[in-house]
C-alpha cells in the first residue's frame, strides 16, 4: 500500500471535499482518500500493483482539480 499526499489549492468548499472522497468508491485500488479543504490537502491510500500514481491523478484532474505532490 502506497500514501501519497498532494496539494489541491482550488478545492474550496464541503462539495469538493465530498467530490474527491468519492474517488476512493468509484477507483479500483484505492484503500483510502481524505480531503481537507480548510487545509487544501487530499491524502490517498492505494495498491500501485492495481492503480498507478498517474491513473489516480488523471482521475483527481478530471474532476477540474490540479494535484502537486506536497
Amino acid at each position: 500500500m502506497t500514501r501519497k499526499t498532494y496539494i489541491i489549492s482550488d478545492m474550496h468548499c464541503s462539495s469538493c471535499v465530498m467530490r474527491l472522497e468519492a474517488l476512493e468508491d468509484s477507483l479500483p485500488g484505492v484503500q483510502r482518500v481524505s480531503a481537507s479543504y480548510q487545509k487544501q490537502t487530499l491524502q490517498v491510500d492505494f495498491d500501485e500493483q492495481t492503480l498507478s500514481e498517474e491513473q489516480f491523478l488523471a482521475a483527481v484532474e478530471q474532476l477540474g482539480y490540479h494535484p502537486q505532490q506536497k
